[in-house]
């Protein structure tokens, strides 16, 4: 029987077809296609762009990196992963290695405490003690012993209580001890870096309300390169990078959630997870040990303010990721440096439903779906009040 000409996906297969037929279907193929691809691109140059349905890329100016933003993926119907949001967890948990008076893991007991609680990592990354060698085996095989401590700290005594479920004058004595430890370690000669972070829900191993500080001997990769892009952008323009960015914000108006009179909180432009915010300092310092007392309470209120609208998007408590990000501590001068935090929340539909790095992600460009100013828009919309005492 002659086989039809076209592509031959039909009855007959490519493999079985007499090669002048093969060779026929295939150009057809190709003409085919190709025409399909102009009548794409002819639709597409009469097309206007609009950022909120149109694949588009986004650079972000802290890292010189650029991120897919795919809008229209928002509408996919999802069967993926999903997960708990209960969270009942009491007072106080006489299992919980972070409580008043309990044990912990290494057998040391904690003092009862009743305010903010610090002690030296039971488990630390980094060890104050490791050698600073750096073997010249080859080039391509670098290996730099890495000095540090890391530190725990217990944000309140109550094994129930998160940020947001803490009052602004609650928090207040969290950023005082933020402050503390960043000039207890950052005086420290093997000491160049800071860093305090939080992880809620995420990687943590124990659900009492507290967070990490990881003082490193050199700058880590992230900070390194945000250290790049602000000092280039200094030299340049003499004005830090964010303040310029934030004057930019604060006259468009648009991703900004929540401000006062000291703090701004926003969905940056170049944001890669779904309600990831940048918490900026309004007056350009570059480290916490800086703010003044009307500027810590105003830190404490934005942060009060954030994860409480994160926690009332869906209802539940909200998983993230949080960090500040401030200048080296090795004793020089950083101008260009600006004083800014990071939430990094994977939540992207629900309370059960996360946004995984992972695939296309993890091997080409990080991508997201909804855009930074719906994000901002649904972030802004919702009450100041937390859901659990509005219920009530």
């Amino acid at each position: 029987m002659q086989p039809q000409r076209g592509c031959s996906d039909e009855s007959t297969p490519a493999a079985v077809l007499p090669r002048k037929a093969w060779h026929e279907s295939w150009t057809l193929c190709t003409l085919s296609t190709c025409m399909d691809w102009h009548v794409s691109q002819q639709r597409a140059d009469m097309m206007t762009f609009d950022p909120t349905e149109h694949p588009h890329r986004r650079f972000n100016p802290l890292t010189g990196e650029w991120i897919l933003v795919s809008p229209h993926r928002a509408k996919r119907p999802w069967q993926g992963e999903v997960g708990e949001t209960a969270d009942t967890r009491p007072a106080y948990d006489p299992t919980c290695y972070l409580c008043p008076g309990n044990k912990r893991a290494s057998g040391d007991v904690n003092p009862a405490y009743n305010g903010t609680y610090v002690f030296d990592n039971d488990f630390p990354a980094l060890m104050p003690d490791t050698p600073g060698d750096e073997p010249d085996d080859h080039p391509l095989f670098r290996i730099q012993g890495e000095r540090g401590i890391c530190r725990v700290i217990c944000f309140h005594p109550r094994h129930d209580l998160t940020l947001a479920l803490m009052t602004p004058a609650q928090i207040r004595p969290v950023i005082d001890t933020w402050a503390e430890q960043t000039l207890d370690l950052g005086a420290r000669d093997t000491i160049a870096y800071v860093q305090i972070f939080e992880n809620k829900g995420m990687g943590n191993s124990n659900p009492h309300p507290h967070g990490q500080i990881w003082s490193n001997e050199r700058l880590p990769r992230e900070v390194s390169k945000e250290d790049n892009a602000q000092r280039d952008y200094f030299a340049a323009h003499s004005l830090t990078l964010l303040a310029d960015y934030l004057a930019e914000e604060q006259r468009r108006r648009e991703r900004i959630v929540y401000a006062n009179a000291h703090w701004t909180v926003l969905v940056p432009f170049w944001a890669i997870w779904p309600f990831e915010t940048l918490v900026l300092s309004n007056r350009p310092t570059g480290s916490i040990v800086d703010l003044d007392d009307a500027e810590r309470d105003a830190l404490a209120d934005a942060l009060h303010h954030i994860t409480v609208r994160y926690d009332n998007l869906f209802q539940a408590p909200f998983l993230y990721s949080f960090g500040i990000h401030q200048q080296p501590t090795d004793g020089q001068d950083y101008p260009y440096w600006h004083l800014h935090a990071h939430f990094y929340p994977p939540l992207l539909r629900s309370a059960t439903v996360a946004k995984h790095m992972v695939g296309y992600e993890m091997l080409a460009t990080p991508q997201r779906d909804i855009t930074a100013e719906q994000a901002a828009m649904r972030l802004r919309d919702l009450s100041d009040k937390h859901y659990t005492f509005t219920s009530r």
